[in-house]
C-alpha cells in the first residue's frame, strides 16, 4: 500500500498513515510500525544504467532507500512531536537467545521512553534462505515478541472474502473464530511490488491468533482506516481473527 503503480514510494499515503498513527498515540495507544518501502524508496532515488541481479538490486535499493524512508518518517512524525527510532532485524534474531532478548529489550526501552519503533528487515545483509517471507511474517513475530494486544495488517482490499473480491456475489468475512479454516478462500497471489499477499496475511493471522493476540486485516487505502477501527469498528469493513482464549 506504500508503493505507487510505477514501483516508487507513495508519499501521500505514507503521510496519511503517519497522521493516523499520531492520533492513535494521542489516545494513549502504544504503536510499533512494521513498514516496508525501502526498496521502493531506493528505486525512485537511483537511475542504474547497467544490469543488476535480484540480490544486487535488493541490496543496493534497500541500502539507499532505507535512509530516505526513515528520513521521511522522521520529518512526517516530527510535525506531531513524535520521536521515532529505527529497528532493522533479521530472521535469526527471533531464535531464542541473546539476540532475541536484546531486540525485545531495545523496543521495550523505546516504548517506555515514548519513542515509536519503526521496524523493517535488514535487506542489505539478509540472503534468500534467511529472509522473512514478507513483512506480514515479520509483524506477526514482533507482535508475539512484544505481547501486543492487536496486530493490524493493512492490505489494498478490505479483508478476506468468501469469493473473489471483485465478484458482486462475494462477501467479506467479518470474524474468524479460533480453529476456523478459511484456506479455501485464499489465493496465493502477491502484490506487484511486495513479497506478500492475502495468503501470507492469513498464515500470519492464524499463527498470531493462536498466541492469544487479536488480528485485523483491513484496507490501508481507506481514508482514516486506523482511526475508524478504533472509534467505530463495526461500521468499517475488515476481517478480525478472534484470539484463542476469548469467547
Amino acid at each position: 500500500m506504500l508503493t505507487r503503480a510505477d514501483g516508487k514510494l507513495d508519499v501521500t499515503r505514507m503521510s496519511a498513515l503517519v497522521d493516523q498513527i499520531a492520533w492513535l498515540r494521542s489516545q494513549g495507544i502504544e504503536v510499533i510500525l512494521v513498514s516496508s518501502g525501502a526498496m521502493a524508496s531506493g528505486r525512485g532515488e537511483l537511475k542504474v544504467t547497467h544490469d543488476l541481479d535480484s540480490v544486487e538490486q535488493r541490496q543496493l535499493f534497500s541500502a539507499v532507500g532505507q535512509v530516505k524512508l526513515v528520513g521521511l518518517y522522521y520529518d512526517l512524525f516530527r510535525e506531531f512531536h513524535v520521536h521515532v527510532g529505527q529497528v532493522l532485524t533479521m530472521k535469526e534474531n527471533f531464535e531464542p537467545g541473546e539476540q532475541y532478548r536484546n531486540q525485545r529489550a531495545c523496543m521495550t526501552v523505546m516504548l517506555e521512553n515514548d519513542v515509536l519503533p519503526i521496524v523493517n528487515e535488514n535487506d542489505t545483509v539478509s540472503v534468500t534462505e534467511l529472509m522473512f517471507t514478507d513483512n506480514d511474517e515479520l509483524s506477526g513475530l514482533i507482535a508475539q515478541m512484544m505481547r501486543a494486544d492487536t496486530l493490524i495488517l493493512l492490505s489494498n482490499i478490505d479483508g478476506i472474502y468468501d469469493g473473489h473480491p471483485d465478484s458482486p456475489d462475494s462477501h467479506i468475512i467479518p470474524q474468524v473464530a479460533p480453529g476456523s479454516d478459511l484456506s479455501q478462500y485464499i489465493k496465493a497471489e502477491k502484490s506487484a511490488f511486495g513479497r506478500g499477499g492475502m495468503h501470507s496475511k492469513y498464515t500470519t493471522a492464524t499463527k498470531v491468533q493462536k498466541a492469544g493476540i487479536r488480528v485485523i486485516i483491513a484496507n490501508g487505502e481507506r481514508e482514516n482506516i486506523l482511526v475508524d477501527l478504533v472509534q467505530d469498528k463495526n461500521n468499517v469493513p475488515h476481517t478480525e481473527f478472534i484470539p484463542y482464549g476469548i469467547d
